[in-house]
């Protein structure tokens, strides 16, 4: 028989050779709760999986991405040709770079904020209202509520979540959270001076390039067509071969070449060459900073995540234009250029230099 020395104040223990001590320490209950806890979410994902491979579940969740799709190609369509014939409108009421810039801003504010739409555009603009109130009618009705089960735990979470993204207290919290703040660094900065050109294509179209409105219109029509290959088909082949660290520096890279080219172009056809890679570093920038920043949340928090993500392109819109049409103004579409190719060539430098996302990974 074995015996311990203890203090006065606690009474030996004993016990006999071969017998099983069972602690039951703080951190050993903590161990078991933690164990309890993976295998009550491991249970959860299992049933998650069950559920979601029923037949009719299958369907239905097909037809909500059939849907989604749908409400996206008519939402992007109307919001384009919109953009389309504003700064024909622009021209005809007497406004140069910098007032169009003003009028960019406006729209951006409004689009920020979730304003109403104000002002009567022509038939465009009442088509895209036509087609907003079908594309809600469409939603309402065919889109379910919920299309993720969730467990009580995380429906308590995520109410919580919801009830403070607003806050710009809750989006620092998110920030801070580890790799997400460089990540959306990166995202907002090497897409800026691309975004500062596009926000003044429509008045460089008229001005440097020459351009009549339906010419524009097959320009911005062949931007479109070359982000559908790239996402649809490129995209999805390049994240199975190479991790989302090489993606973000590729993109910079061809941010930077891009940028340099734009300096120097002279003519349309320069531009149609230009968007090959510009559309590529746009799409692949945005799908895998968008897929590193939810995986760097809690699952809680990814619908905070997505909207922190989507505001991005209102936000550019809202200081782009007075930014853009005074550079545009002072040093033409060359100061661009020479913005974008500085701009990332010191986010590649720091990326290469930080490491920047921490865990390489092949994108999911």
């Amino acid at each position: 028989m074995f015996s311990t020395n203890l203090p006065q104040n606690r009474q030996p223990v004993t016990f006999q050779p071969g017998q099983c001590v069972i602690s039951h320490s703080p951190a050993n209950m903590n161990e078991g709760a933690s164990s309890g806890g993976e295998k009550q979410e491991l249970k959860f994902k299992r049933a998650i999986l069950q559920d979601q491979n029923k037949p009719e579940n299958m369907i239905q969740r097909q037809q909500v991405i059939r849907l989604t799709y749908l409400i996206t190609a008519m939402d992007l369509t109307c919001l384009f040709m919109q953009i389309g014939i504003i700064p024909y409108l622009a021209k005809s009421l007497g406004l140069d770079s910098v007032g169009f810039g003003y009028l960019q801003t406006t729209f951006g504010v409004l689009q920020l904020l979730g304003g109403p739409i104000f002002g009567s555009m022509y038939f465009p603009s009442y088509l895209a209202v036509v087609a907003s109130l079908i594309n809600a009618m469409i939603v309402m009705t065919c889109i379910p509520a919920h299309t993720k089960p969730k467990s009580e735990g995380q429906a308590t979470q995520q109410r919580t979540s919801q009830s403070s993204v607003f806050s710009l207290k809750e989006i620092l919290r998110l920030l801070k959270l580890p790799g997400v703040k460089e990540v959306f660094l990166i995202k907002v900065l090497s897409g800026l001076p691309t975004g500062l050109f596009l926000i003044m294509f429509s008045i460089i179209s008229i001005n440097f390039f020459g351009l009549e409105a339906a010419q524009t219109g097959y320009l911005m029509s062949y931007f479109g067509v070359l982000q559908m290959v790239v996402q649809g088909l490129i995209i999805g082949r390049l994240t199975s071969h190479f991790t989302e660290r090489t993606l973000i520096m590729l993109s910079v890279l061809a941010f930077s070449g891009v940028g340099l080219a734009m300096a120097l172009m002279t003519s349309v056809f320069h531009y149609c060459i230009i968007a090959l890679p510009m559309v590529f570093a746009l799409c692949t920038m945005g799908i895998i900073t968008d897929s590193i920043l939810t995986k760097s949340v809690p699952p809680s928090d990814t619908g905070a995540m997505l909207g922190i993500c989507a505001s991005v392109p209102p936000l550019t819109r809202t200081v782009g234009p007075t930014l853009g049409g005074i550079l545009y103004k002072m040093f033409g579409v060359s100061a661009f250029g020479y913005l974008q190719m500085v701009v990332n060539i010191s986010l590649f430098l720091y990326i290469f230099k930080n490491r920047v996302p921490q865990n390489e990974e092949k994108a999911q």
